[in-house]
């Protein structure tokens, strides 16, 4: 039987895994107990194929995930709950906007300061308590089942990958951007910032199907420090337990079990 591509995210407790058109979860309860949940995948629009708007379909589609799998496991904790993740929300965006604003540093320069200040809260809700290590779990779980052997922490299609052509696109986005009018500036920069993530998830599609290519693998590079440095660790067994459990169950929803 053909493997399924997967997905997944990492829980403060646990571990999302979807499929094509379902979803399981499975945490550790502070008492020991493993629980998992599993439903239908929200489709918001099911066989769009259009360039630069699949993507960000693609991506609302698993943030579509979120309320459902409190519904059916409430007892999900989800990393951005964490009042310090939701404080450095708010402090990235106003860092990166007062960047893109400055007169006084070069466009490489506010670019680049934007962009990490941008991707600093998703980097310090990954350093969070057990997340990094759940983070690690789900891609030794995922890998494990795609190759048939053994993975490890680090995989090729996490959205970590998505930070290299993100940076690029964001940067030309932004370049565009700066050209326009100033009463319609910030309207650029909106419009530039939806194409930016759509062009971004193409390049990452094409780094997935031409892994050897030179470009690909510059691209790669940041995300493949960040995944090795800072936002995965190695999962213990309990949690390698939990990330298979969530994988049982996705595959039981999908019916390839």
């Amino acid at each position: 039987m053909e493997k399924l591509r997967l997905g997944g995210m990492a829980l403060a407790n646990g571990v999302l895994v979807h499929g094509p058109t379902a979803w399981a979860a499975a945490v550790r309860t502070p008492d020991g107990e493993i629980r998992v949940g599993s439903g239908p995948k929200r489709r918001l629009a099911p066989g769009v194929q259009t360039p630069f708007v699949r993507g960000p379909l693609r991506l609302a589609e698993a943030l579509a995930l979120l309320p459902d799998v409190r519904r059916v496991l409430p007892e999900a904790r989800f990393a951005f709950e964490r009042p310090v993740v939701a404080a450095a929300v708010v402090a990235g965006s106003v860092a990166a906007r007062t960047a893109r604003r400055s007169t006084s540093l070069g466009f490489a320069t506010r670019e680049a300061v934007a962009a990490c200040a941008s991707l600093a809260p998703a980097v310090l809700a990954l350093r969070g308590g057990e997340l990094a290590s759940y983070h690690g779990a789900e891609h030794v779980s995922i890998g494990t089942y795609e190759t048939g052997r053994p993975a490890a922490k680090e995989h090729d299609r996490c959205g970590g990958h998505l930070v290299g052509p993100l940076l690029a696109t964001s940067a030309a986005a932004g370049a565009l951007a700066a050209k326009a009018p100033r009463r319609s500036r910030s309207l650029a920069q909106a419009v530039g910032a939806i194409a930016a993530v759509g062009a971004a998830v193409e390049v990452f599609a094409w780094m997935g199907r031409n892994p050897r290519h030179p470009l690909s693998r510059i691209l790669a590079v940041p995300g493949r420090e960040l995944q090795a440095r800072l936002t995965t660790a190695e999962p213990s067994p309990a949690q390698l337990e939990v990330a298979r459990a969530a994988l049982d169950a996705c595959l039981r929803a999908e019916g390839a079990a």
